[in-house]
């Protein structure tokens, strides 16, 4: 299983990027704290986690100080690294998309465009596409490269 995740962080300095290790997670409870030691390295908040799974699917889920987590699954998985989204999507069939399509909407990606990424763009392009629009896109193309 191959995927790529990365926490990015805004800070009053602009967006600053980590790739994320996510191979212990087993609950979003840990995926959460991982976001937050980011967060608390930079100063950042809202903090945004990325992460995409053998170019099948993507999600995306941001922190805003204490607050829960909220994410965005293009298409809902129940093993690998998809089922730590689980709790925060709902019960919703495999395959299909699920969560908040809004999370990002202050930040320049409105919930009509996450939605039309999620079914129509490969992982890779829409992660790259999100990341863009919400202002982390050469962080994100560091990382990716």
């Amino acid at each position: 299983m191959s995927y790529f995740a990365a926490v990015f962080a805004q800070t009053p300095q602009g967006w600053v990027g980590t790739e994320a290790e996510l191979s212990e997670a087993e609950s979003i409870d840990d995926v959460s704290d991982l976001m937050r030691e980011a967060a608390v390295e930079s100063y950042g908040d809202p903090v945004v986690l990325l992460i995409e799974e053998d170019d099948e699917w993507f999600a995306i889920v941001r922190l805003d100080g204490e607050g829960e987590p909220r994410a965005f699954v293009s298409a809902v998985h129940g093993d690998g690294f998809g089922a730590l989204f689980l709790d925060l999507v709902g019960d919703v069939p495999q395959g299909e998309a699920a969560g908040d399509p809004a999370l990002l909407d202050d930040l320049g990606v409105d919930a009509e465009r996450l939605g039309e990424l999620g079914e129509r763009a490969l992982p890779g392009d829409a992660l790259a596409t999100v990341a863009e629009l919400a202002g982390f896109g050469e962080e994100y193309d560091r990382l990716r490269d």
